[in-house]
């Protein structure tokens, strides 16, 4: 940081008759038309998955107004996966968090964006980690949030810095949008497909399927057939889940191994999922060598595997970008049929809420391989599965590249970032570096 620069405890730039607090201690059973929270496996790389929430009952709800969100807050992770922050964007308001969770009402000329940037930085990480309690599990108190310390540039300087940043991140949040986009493409279609029926339907009423080339219309059927235990498309056939799939096992190598650690085979488990939309896991946290994964039931899946988590918090998805391994508490989906990665990716997505509807666990909820055998769905002909996977590629193509640029340009962020701080970097420089890295 320049040595001119001002600097104040977290603590003293908050809005007026606002503190620091944590979130609902116990939210009990998930409410379906309760109050929307964010829980802390839900903030990761400054974002809020908000596809999932756990809702809770108002009456529970209501004894923690001091965190119900407004919008603009800043949210902090407090246990576990500690120091993840994201803003809280508008849309949210009336939202609550979880006891792992910190609001932060950070005053509003100096913006909880300034304050997210601050806590990424080596040094706020550093005093971060050496403040935790990690008796049972990383946990930092919320008396040690509000004395980090937050350098305070000229407003000017502040916002030179915040636009060269924060246009990095904004470009990130481009990509992560139009992923979501074709995601949500990919996924109506399948559901045109496979669930609906759509083309089908348009050929028995005599009308050409829409969006649709005559090739792949021809691989429809124009009739339906009610004599496979309901109605399906001329030809389809009504099988369990597990019979269409191949499922691939995970594992953990022995903690206490160093050599089993740190090697070039990426090591998937639930804090790897991608952010909704975005499909592809290109990268993990942790990583294992050849030896780990020799030494432990973890199978190396190949590019194209279906990841789904299946303990605990259920029901993630992902498909690998790379060949990588995965902790036992996943399992690697894999279709029977060669040219069917996004067709069961798909088919997994469409039957998530019956596989989280059919868990079971005394502590916590679990898939099994049996789970999967009481799920039924609509097989397609093979020459179907692998047409939709040709036609959703260029798709998916797209939503890795999107994911692999915003990984080069956090890289860049925050390598940026403590230059500027310091004072190494100009912000023109910066610009500058920007513009040639494009």
């Amino acid at each position: 940081m320049v040595s001119a620069w001002k600097e104040e405890l977290l603590s003293s730039i908050l809005e007026v008759g606002r503190g620091i607090s944590y979130g609902i201690v116990q939210p009990g059973e998930n409410r379906g038309n309760g109050i929307p929270i964010v829980r802390v496996n839900a903030v990761r790389d400054g974002q809020i998955d908000t596809s999932a929430p756990l809702r809770v009952a108002p009456e529970i709800e209501s004894a923690y107004e001091r965190t119900r969100l407004r919008g603009g807050e800043l949210l902090l992770t407090l246990v576990g996966t500690v120091g993840e922050a994201a803003e809280v964007p508008l849309h949210l308001a009336g939202w609550n968090v979880a006891r792992a969770i910190a609001v932060i009402p950070v005053r509003s000329e100096v913006g909880a964006r300034w304050v997210r940037y601050i806590l990424r930085t080596q040094k706020v990480r550093h005093l971060i980690d050496s403040w935790c309690n990690t008796t049972v599990q990383k946990t930092l108190n919320l008396k040690d949030v509000a004395r980090i310390p937050v350098p305070l540039p000229p407003p000017a300087t502040r916002q030179a810095i915040l636009e060269v940043v924060g246009s990095l991140d904004d470009k990130i949040d481009m990509n992560r949008r139009m992923n979501q986009a074709l995601e949500l493409m990919a996924q109506a279609l399948f559901r045109s497909w496979f669930v609906d029926f759509d083309p089908v339907r348009a050929k028995t009423e005599g009308r050409q399927p829409e969006g649709m080339d005559a090739e792949t219309a021809a691989l429809f059927p124009a009739a339906m057939d009610s004599s496979d235990g309901g109605l399906l498309p001329l030809g389809w056939r009504r099988v369990t889940l597990d019979s269409s799939i191949e499922i691939l096992t995970g594992g953990t190598p022995r903690t206490a191994e160093s050599s089993f650690w740190g090697g070039e085979i990426p090591w998937f488990s639930v804090k790897d999922a991608p952010a909704d939309g975005d499909i592809w896991v290109v990268s993990t946290e942790k990583t294992i060598t050849d030896s780990g994964l020799e030494n432990c039931a973890a199978e190396l899946l190949p590019v194209g595997t279906t990841i789904i988590t299946a303990r605990g918090t259920v029901g993630k998805l992902a498909l690998t970008a790379v060949p990588m391994a995965m902790n036992q508490s996943c399992y690697g989906v894999r279709g029977r049929i060669q040219g069917t990665d996004a067709f069961t990716y798909y088919l997994l997505k469409n039957a998530v809420g019956d596989l989280r509807a059919r868990t079971h666990g005394t502590v916590f909820e679990t898939i099994t391989r049996q789970t999967f055998s009481a799920i039924p769905v609509s097989l397609a002909p093979i020459e179907v599965r692998q047409r939709f996977d040709t036609v959703v590629e260029p798709m998916l193509k797209r939503v890795k590249a999107n994911l692999l640029e915003s990984k080069t340009l956090a890289e860049l962020r925050d390598t940026l970032l403590p230059k500027l701080l310091s004072g190494e970097v100009r912000v023109g420089e910066a610009e500058a570096e920007w513009v040639a890295s494009d």
